[in-house]
């Protein structure tokens, strides 16, 4: 068995980080590596990786309801219309990441993801069409294709989205499949992703 797969209280192996925290367990459990074509989660997780940079995950996945309140569910069209009053009473707001830059950017990036929805349909056409064509060797922090859809992104006025932030993205979202093959998710997010119909 693969040393960084971690036997839960459950008797379940998990990938190891999957098993540090039950915040992680229940994400990692539930959420993280299942494919989603949703276009305001795909915005929100987008977004909150972003906001992650320099901080943990669990910093933000314990934040998580409360971006969520403050950010209209993730509505990129209500999160659009956002303006420098709201940047200033979302910095007073100690429920979330108070980080001007990155308050700035989700509204940017909400203005592009309007923009990125009229030409492609929705924002799940975009990014899926970077999904790998074979599995990943390991896991690494970004690959060629998170490097390519970072660079589009940025291209198109996106902000906090480097080629790692974008991989992460990709994981989370079911893009790859990085449960390591001991984990007992690792099969069942191989046939969510084989039953899963792409966004055209």
């Amino acid at each position: 068995m693969d040393m960084q797969v971690v036997i839960g209280d459950d008797g379940r192996p998990r990938c190891w980080w999957g098993a540090s925290t039950p915040d992680y367990a229940e994400y990692h459990d539930a959420e993280w590596g299942r494919p989603v074509d949703d276009d305001h989660k795909l915005f929100e997780k987008l977004c909150l990786e972003g906001f992650q940079s320099g901080l943990s995950w669990l910093t933000i996945l314990r934040k998580r309801e409360d971006f969520r309140r403050v950010f209209h569910a993730f509505d990129f069209h209500r999160v659009a219309e956002m303006g420098e009053p709201d940047v200033e009473r979302l910095l007073q707001d100690a429920s979330i990441v108070r980080h001007r830059k990155k308050i700035e950017s989700t509204i940017n990036n909400a203005e592009r993801a309007v923009e990125l929805e009229a030409e492609f349909g929705s924002l799940g056409a975009f990014f899926w069409s970077y999904e790998p064509a074979a599995p990943s060797d390991g896991t690494p922090s970004q690959t060629e294709d998170s490097a390519a859809m970072s660079k589009e992104l940025k291209r198109r006025g996106f902000s906090f989205v480097g080629p790692t932030t974008a991989y992460a993205f990709m994981q989370a979202m079911g893009m790859v499949n990085d449960h390591l093959r001991d984990c007992f998710a690792h099969t069942e997010v191989e046939s969510l992703r084989a039953s899963f119909r792409r966004p055209q």
